[in-house]
């Protein structure tokens, strides 16, 4: 979970990066007949909003922490996540008892070194994704 949060927070700094570096002088592309060209702010205005509903959801619905890619192996998703976003890897003990292993924050730096310390959790959180659908 770790990397993919690094990935999209690159991917946000990249999409993000052409609106605040300056480009060089160019031709502005053709503008299609018919088409209204806007500046960021006034077309991010222009988004339809709505009332967020939460009629519906239980987060009983959402299964959480299955049993992972081997069933066999013992370990749950979240065990398997922590495995796979480990700079150093645990030890993994019967029933996927994990200790030890060192993770590293992708937000401020600070180093862990005990899994039960460690949240992995939604990006967006289950009843916010459930009311903005």
């Amino acid at each position: 979970m770790i990397k993919n949060m690094l990935r999209g927070t690159a991917a946000l700094c990249l999409t993000l990066a052409p609106l605040a570096l300056p480009s060089p002088a160019a031709a502005a592309p053709a503008t299609p007949a018919g088409a209204e060209v806007l500046n960021l702010a006034d077309a991010v205005e222009q988004i339809p909003l709505a009332d967020e509903a939460r009629a519906g959801y239980s987060r009983d619905a959402f299964r959480h922490w299955n049993t992972g890619l081997d069933p066999a192996d013992g370990c749950n998703t979240r065990a398997e996540v922590l495995q796979a976003e480990a700079v150093q890897a645990p030890i993994v003990a019967a029933g996927c008892k994990l200790s030890g292993g060192l993770w590293v924050s992708y937000y401020d730096g600070q180093e862990v070194n005990d899994p039960a310390k460690l949240d992995i959790d939604h990006m967006v959180p289950l009843a916010e994704a459930w009311d903005s659908k």
